[in-house]
């Protein structure tokens, strides 16, 4: 016989619990003649089924059940499939811990969660010491905290000597500057990159035109380039975030961003920059849309992961006139544009292939071309001129 307290140290519960289990009828005590309550060894063997039960996935009720009668198959079947799917969880909750400590990949949770909570993502990782370049660099390419360094090193090596950092030419950009209904006197250019559209638009209009870009390589490969046309003194070169632009409301009469709105994403750019637009000033985009509402299943799956928020130019025009814009013109980079850009890289990844055999950044590359390459009628750039029509 056992006190219950005797009772509780066999099985490591307490005695509130041994006296809730008895109210339930899992156990049964017999109260003795000096008020003292007593188990019996058969007792404490029910509580000891109880605990291999409850190991299971069983609940007290179900316990009790499998105590009083015969066990229902359906109840076990149930417990297990329930067990099956906390594994699967557990274990994606470990593959995650994994990963975040170095062993493995994290390219599909960074994928993931950029779809649902893009702004957290873009804040949590530069709170684990990104800064804002690095971090959104890691969003749209490398994908990887851990692999980040090398991919991004990789990179840098690939695009070191190309101009272009994407598709566009000199024609195409003159083709959306003559949309401008007025004398430019004062345009901001966002993502300038090396300074291939800067170098343009300064040569075929009279603007004062402040050049952004949060890459100083890259602005100080611009500065050489306008020293070279001598046009140093109509551009400044600003090393800037695109998403946190130190400029005034109504500064500029135009705003000029080539390729780069996906980065803070589309519909945030349009809505920021819009601010930084005087009254009826222009604002001119490029973004990467598809021309067909059915595209081959390989080339979804390729955008999905590249681009998720990739859409048409009818939704993108829809999405620019109800943030406060009238649609000037909208055009598609033609063939010059696109291989101006893939070409060159076509080229560089061919010299550089037997070096960088393993190289992640250049296999991504890769795959890229091959989807230019082969279904480039499915998508391609657009270029949206769009006028500001409301403060």
């Amino acid at each position: 016989m056992y006190r219950i307290s005797e009772l509780a140290a066999q099985v490591g519960l307490s005695r509130t619990t041994l006296l809730y289990y008895e109210k339930l009828g899992l156990i049964q005590g017999r109260r003795l003649g000096n008020g003292y309550r007593t188990y019996s060894d058969r007792d404490l063997q029910h509580l000891q089924l109880i605990q291999q039960l409850q190991a299971g996935g069983l609940t007290l009720k179900e316990c009790k059940a499998c105590l009083d009668s015969k066990v229902e198959r359906k109840i076990l079947l149930n417990r297990l499939q329930l067990l099956d799917q906390e594994i699967a969880q557990k274990q994606k909750s470990r593959q995650l811990l994994a990963a975040l400590l170095g062993e493995s990949g994290l390219r599909e949770w960074h994928e993931s969660i950029d779809k649902i909570a893009p702004d957290a993502h873009l804040d949590w990782l530069i709170k684990q010491g990104f800064n804002e370049k690095e971090a959104l660099r890691l969003k749209w390419l490398s994908k990887d905290m851990n692999e980040h360094e090398q991919y991004m090193a990789d990179f840098g090596r690939i695009f070191k000597d190309l101009d272009r950092w994407g598709p566009g030419s000199e024609a195409e950009t003159l083709k959306a500057l003559v949309k401008i209904p007025f004398s430019v006197q004062n345009m901001l250019e966002i993502g300038c990159g090396q300074g291939i559209a800067t170098t343009v638009l300064a040569k075929h209009c009279s603007a004062m035109i402040t050049a952004v870009d949060n890459d100083k390589p890259a602005l100080s490969r611009l500065s050489e380039r306008l020293v070279d046309a001598g046009l140093a003194d109509r551009v400044t070169p600003v090393c800037a975030s695109m998403t946190d632009l130190p400029f005034e409301a109504a500064s500029f009469d135009v705003i000029w961003a080539e390729g780069c709105a996906y980065i803070m994403g589309v519909a945030k750019a349009l809505e920021q920059w819009r601010r930084l637009l005087k009254d009826n000033g222009v604002l001119v985009i490029s973004d990467l849309v598809w021309h067909t509402a059915a595209p081959s299943a390989d080339v979804q799956a390729f955008w999905q992961k590249e681009y998720p928020d990739m859409s048409t130019a009818a939704q993108r025009i829809e999405l620019a006139e109800a943030t406060g814009y009238q649609v000037l013109d909208n055009f598609a980079l033609n063939e010059e544009a696109w291989q101006a850009y893939y070409l060159p890289l076509q080229e560089r990844i061919d010299a550089l292939k037997s070096e960088m055999a393993h190289s992640a950044a250049l296999l991504d590359i890769e795959t890229e071309l091959a989807i230019c390459c082969q279904n480039r009628n499915e998508f391609g750039y657009q270029v949206f001129v769009l006028k500001k029509i409301r403060s």
